[in-house]
């Protein structure tokens, strides 16, 4: 691939690489194990059966030379009719035997992935914040699909296909040892030839289906990446550019597929080709043995062999394909069990109780707080809001005000100091009693995918819908929601696609206004609504903060000039407060971003 394609391609850096295997490990095969044990009796109807079709190949094989060797040798009409019947009734026992075998193992592995991804998912949601800001989505989505897949193939596939064909080896080997043990030396001289060739394409192989999983992963990126960035594609004219650029890459994934192509061209001809000497080779041993008077060897045994020798050689060449199955299963076993032992930064302690209802009053002692360790984000932070206070943060980009709020919600934890909630230390409450009383408005809007009326739920799940249509009302936008297609009914879509960010706004405060909170957080919360649907909904965030303890966090001075309490927030410190009226009047950095903010404004209105 061209230098030039760089830019758009997602380069796989070094911290950024996972490895597609990894060697068998006991203790993993143990762990994994242990998933089944919910589901002992299948697991142990799955194993009887494994058994049982590891027995019945070579006995059809066996049966075979002794119906040869008995009533075909002694023309014995009712004989061979007989032992037709049983081996067509041991066939047929054969294939449902298989049936079950297959079932049972598709039923384990689809209970075992079943149950691995719900203990996945319960313990992401036992993950603070900070294991989100540092795991990228895609890695977190691929624990629970491509990792998960990998370990469904080891637990149906590997493990039972394994013990299948490595019981049919058994048995064969036992019996051509049994029948003919000079023939069993030409099978067992030739079988390290057939191994060794199917290890040399193997290794291969695998490392040519790692370069096409590779240059997949860079096409599927650079869809992804060009799909979310279109609108820059069309903006700038760079469709042709792109897409030379994606045609460069999809040539090199037709070359890697090329690749293993001519790989497996080689391979799976040369196994034949050494399987057809093999069979040469016995059919002329074999003939001599028959022929020759010392050795009086029956034709039915010689029969018998061939078969035999086939379910010898079949499982080394399957249970070498279930090895590269074994070691991506383990690498997927492995990254999934190393995200269920990823332990939380903090979890709520022991002793820490309900929280009763709210008052509202909350306070920072002396609080200091970095994302990362030995980086402050907040500095010796000290302020109270009183019950049913509102209060401001303001500063500049990166000042600290969302932290701030982040240690109200105790989506994190300070690192020295403590955050009072009603005089009880966060440290001591259990996060889901505080929640229940909070409420969120947040830049970022986010919407499921839904009706709008099942979003707005989402602040409380047991609204009736004539509480939800109140509620909207009562904030003052039911007018542009009715005007909607289907008004509270229409399809919100993916992240809220299809509604304006004005819209999907107003939907978030519908959101929090309905959860009746003790405690409320906008965090920006006006910053996507134009200036004409902001001064509307003005009065409705008067009625939306009346009686609750509020934070509110914007850029936009008008949205908190009637704040109980103003913090001027500077690199993690507070440098100012009071009212607006104070902080105008004092002439410090408050004062200076209001002549900003009234410039901006009338020059707008210029």
């Amino acid at each position: 691939m061209s230098a030039k394609a760089v830019p758009v391609t997602r380069l796989i850096r070094d911290e950024d690489y996972e490895a597609d295997k990894r060697p068998l490990s006991l203790a993993l095969l143990t762990r994994l194990f242990a998933f089944t044990r919910p589901h002992a009796r299948k697991r142990n109807w799955l194993l009887f059966t494994v058994v049982l079709r590891a027995l019945q190949l070579p006995a059809l094989a066996w049966a075979i030379g002794a119906t040869i060797n008995g009533p075909i040798a002694h023309r014995d009409t009712r004989g061979v009719l007989g032992a037709g019947l049983g081996f067509l009734g041991l066939a047929v026992f054969t294939l449902v035997t298989f049936h079950f075998r297959q079932r049972l193992a598709l039923e384990l592995g689809e209970a075992v992935v079943h149950d691995l991804r719900n203990t996945l998912f319960r313990h992401f949601l036992r993950m603070p914040m900070s294991y989100f800001n540092r795991t990228k989505l895609g890695r977190i989505i691929s624990r629970f699909t491509s990792d998960i897949e990998a370990v469904r193939a080891g637990v149906q596939d590997v493990l039972f296909v394994s013990l299948v064909q490595g019981g049919q080896l058994i048995v064969a080997t036992a019996l051509m040892a049994w029948y003919d043990w000079v023939m069993f030396l030409v099978v067992l001289g030739l079988a390290p030839l057939v191994w060794l060739i199917n290890r040399f394409f193997r290794r291969r192989l695998s490392v040519a289906y790692r370069v096409v999983q590779e240059s997949w992963s860079r096409i599927t990126a650079t869809i992804a990446e060009s799909v979310s960035g279109i609108r820059v594609t069309q903006g700038f004219v760079r469709q042709e550019v792109n897409a030379g650029f994606f045609t460069e890459l999809v040539t090199d994934h037709s070359k890697y597929n090329l690749g293993v192509a001519r790989t497996s061209g080689i391979f799976l001809p040369l196994l034949e080709l050494n399987t057809q000497f093999f069979m040469a080779a016995l059919v002329v041993l074999g003939g001599y043995r028959v022929l020759s008077p010392t050795t009086h060897v029956p034709v039915g045994t010689i029969v018998q062999f061939f078969f035999l020798a086939n379910l010898f050689f079949d499982p080394i060449r399957v249970i070498g394909n279930q090895y590269n199955q074994a070691l991506a299963a383990m690498a997927g076993a492995e990254r999934v069990f190393k995200v269920l032992d990823t332990v939380p930064d903090w979890e709520d302690a022991p002793d820490a109780g309900a929280l009763p209802v709210v008052r509202g009053r909350v306070e920072f002692r002396h609080v200091v707080f970095g994302y990362v360790k030995g980086r402050s984000a907040l500095h010796d932070i000290s302020f109270v809001a009183e019950p049913g206070q509102t209060v401001a943060l303001v500063g500049h980009t990166g000042s600290g005000k969302s932290s701030i709020v982040n240690l109200i919600s105790k989506f994190y934890l300070p690192d020295s100091g403590t955050v009072l909630i009603d005089g009880t230390d966060v440290r001591r409450i259990r996060s889901d009693s505080l929640h229940r009383q909070m409420g969120m408005v947040s830049q970022q809007n986010f919407l499921f995918t839904g009706t709008i009326m099942d979003n707005i739920r989402v602040g409380r799940p047991s609204a009736t819908d004539e509480e939800v249509v109140a509620a909207v009302r009562q904030l003052g936008f039911l007018d542009l929601i009715g005007a909607l297609p289907a008004g509270l009914a229409t399809k919100a879509g993916e992240r809220g696609a299809g509604l304006s960010l004005g819209q999907r706004q107003l939907i978030c405060f519908a959101r929090a206004f309905i959860a009746d909170p003790r405690i409320l957080i906008l965090d920006e919360a006006t910053s996507s609504v134009d200036a004409m649907t902001e001064a509307r909904i003005q009065e409705s965030l008067l009625k939306l903060l009346k009686g609750r303890t509020s934070f509110v966090v914007a850029h936009r001075l008008s949205t908190i000039r009637q704040a109980d309490l103003i913090l001027v927030l500077d690199h993690g410190r507070i440098v100012e407060r009071g009212t607006h009226e104070q902080l105008v009047a004092a002439d410090g950095v408050y004062a200076g971003l209001h002549r900003q903010f009234v410039d901006t404004a009338s020059h707008i209105i210029r």
